[in-house]
């Protein structure tokens, strides 16, 4: 189903901190939703890095920003992720009991658990927001492409996990699979910026902020 147009007020602090992150940084060479995302990212994390650090693709953002629009569920790695994400229901399966008796038997993490269960029911064409856990997005590939192949594939898989033990690597294998996605180089990422991406996604057709 087609979801209506998100409607928003723009707070005069959120204006102001666009305007000054334009005046520090040059983002107007960057294609329209490459652009939003970035800005959008970088005001939730006033780290000006992402610029150079982001790995944006704009067709697969247009189809992310499509899929959204038509109603595709949005599935989360983690209840932070999730909290950033206030314009519309997300599934988080974090904390379902099914996902900690999977963990258990299967010997992953809660949030690969999470990802597996949340995989299943949401189907092909959903759009995941990777913010916490790498080894959800680790799950996520290992699903999307290893058992189910790429014609199962998400619309758009954001991934954008932090930490020092495996981030970096499951966004260089996100990169490598050929799936639709939006990443990061570092080892930098976490749900604030995570949810910003989609949140940028979501408020496409909205008045930009100027």
């Amino acid at each position: 189903m087609k979801e209506p147009p998100v409607n928003r007020a723009i707070h005069p602090i959120e204006r102001e901190s666009y305007e000054i992150l334009r005046a520090r940084l040059d983002t107007s060479g960057l294609p329209r939703l490459t652009r939003a995302v970035t800005e959008r990212v970088i005001h939730s994390s006033a780290d000006p890095c992402y610029l150079t650090d982001l790995v944006a693709d704009e067709d697969a953002l247009a189809a992310g920003a499509g899929a959204l629009a038509a109603g595709a569920p949005i599935v989360v790695d983690s209840a932070m992720t999730a909290a950033g994400i206030t314009s519309r229901p997300v599934s988080c399966l974090i904390g379902d009991p099914r996902t900690a008796d999977l963990a258990r038997r299967e010997h992953i993490t809660r949030s690969a658990a999470g990802i597996r269960l949340a995989y299943a029911e949401a189907g092909p064409g959903a759009v995941y927001v990777i913010g916490t856990a790498p080894t959800a997005l680790t799950e996520l590939l290992t699903l999307g492409i290893g058992r189910s192949g790429i014609g199962a594939s998400p619309a758009l898989v954001i991934g954008l996990p932090v930490g020092f033990v495996g981030a970096v690597e499951s966004k260089s294998a996100l990169r490598a699979s050929g799936l639709p996605s939006l990443s990061n180089r570092s080892e930098k990422g976490g749900a604030a910026v995570a949810a910003a991406a989609v949140n940028a996604l979501l408020y496409v057709g909205m008045p930009e902020i100027a």
